[in-house]
């Protein structure tokens, strides 16, 4: 469970999350939309333990968040806008040295990757170097990444914006899957489609958030 108490970020003078509350329950997909600028990375960075607090705090299960390593180690999984891959690196790499970095078994790690890259239909591009992809591609490599880790909480930072509708439902069906699966699942995101896929919808504008539908 993700729980948000009255936390504000701010770069400078700039406050860019400011006083947000709310709750995610496991099994639970929560929908954030609003314009460029409104503070949605910055939320979800915020709930990834990548960025400051001000005020407030983040809890998952209890467990404070105080830094990435601690959200990392608790099973947050954040998977950025822009992909944050290694352009360098295979797609099959950028998901293999995550998983070994958290000592998971060899034959197992390689099986997650390739049912991870399968899922998001990129089964025969593994061995492509990331920057070999197209903008849509990386990004389900991203989303493969992602999910591979299987985490206790998938924060997902506009991860459909660069796919076609086929691709898009194909992610909102995995991320919709962590969730029956007991994750709890923030959605950061442009696409009203997207927004209306998930259980619960919340506005955010100028560091605010206004609930558009809530369970």
């Amino acid at each position: 469970m993700i729980q948000v108490s009255n936390i504000t970020v701010a770069y400078g003078e700039v406050v860019a999350v400011d006083d947000v509350s709310f709750v995610v329950p496991p099994g639970f997909v929560l929908a954030v939309s609003g314009p460029s600028g409104a503070g949605k990375s910055s939320l979800l960075w915020a709930i990834a333990g990548a960025v400051d607090v001000l005020t407030g705090k983040v809890e998952v299960d209890g467990l404070l968040i105080s830094d990435r390593p601690t959200a990392a180690a608790h099973g947050v999984v954040l998977i950025p806008q822009g992909n944050g891959l290694a352009r360098v690196l295979t797609a099959r790499e950028n998901l293999t040295i995550p998983l070994l970095a958290n000592r998971q078994d060899l034959d197992e790690t390689d099986r997650v990757v390739e049912s991870a890259l399968e899922a998001v239909g990129l089964a025969e591009s593994g061995d492509h170097l990331v920057e070999e992809l197209s903008g849509g591609e990386q990004q389900r490599v991203a989303v493969a990444r992602g999910i591979a880790q299987r985490g206790r909480v998938i924060l997902a930072d506009e991860s459909t914006s660069e796919l076609d509708s086929t691709n898009r439902e194909r992610v909102l069906t995995l991320l919709r899957t962590q969730a029956n699966q007991g994750a709890a699942v923030v959605i950061a995101t442009h696409d009203p489609t997207v927004a209306a896929s998930a259980d619960g919808h919340a506005l955010m504008d100028e560091g605010r958030l206004t609930w558009l539908r809530r369970l």
